[in-house]
């Protein structure tokens, strides 16, 4: 199965994108992983937050539709321990989903569209993070649920 996680603009703390890195470099050695990274609308200053929702989605959804099952990171979604994450993606590996994508949208959520189309959602924490934390919490947490389907020491219960 492969994995992605589609992003709505660029990272742009150096650090950050070194942890992100590390982590995606790890995966690799579980599972084929990718980042997408949709580049941040240009000249937003007259839309309103409904009207950036919408422009991102269209631009989120056209990349939903290469996947098999597309999960949303959003914090109305369901709540997992790393354990219960693992499980999660375990059960989509045993379904035989060929691609599963995570999607992390932007600094207003999704549009209407976007939810439809997606398949679950899963929420982080029930805190608010800034997105680019959400890119290094979530790539931390899928290798740690890679690491416990293997039965690996990374993760103590």
């Amino acid at each position: 199965m492969k994995i992605s996680l589609l992003l709505t603009g660029k990272t742009d703390d150096a650090n950050i994108q070194k942890a992100i890195a590390e982590y995606e470099k790890r995966l690799k050695f579980y599972v084929p992983f990718e980042t997408i990274v949709i580049p941040a609308l240009k000249n937003i200053g007259a839309l309103s937050h409904a009207q950036i929702k919408e422009k991102e989605g269209i631009a989120i959804s056209q990349h939903m539709e290469k996947a098999d099952a597309a999960v949303l990171l959003d914090e109305r979604g369901r709540e997992f321990t790393s354990t219960e994450f693992a499980e999660f993606v375990q059960s989509k590996m045993n379904a035989g989903t060929r691609h599963l994508m995570f999607v992390v949208g932007g600094a207003f959520g999704f549009s209407e569209s976007v939810y439809k189309k997606a398949h679950a959602k899963i929420a982080l924490s029930k805190m608010t993070f800034p997105h680019q934390m959400v890119r290094l919490v979530f790539a931390e947490q899928l290798y740690r649920a890679m690491t416990i389907l293997k039965n690996e020491k990374y993760h103590h219960d």
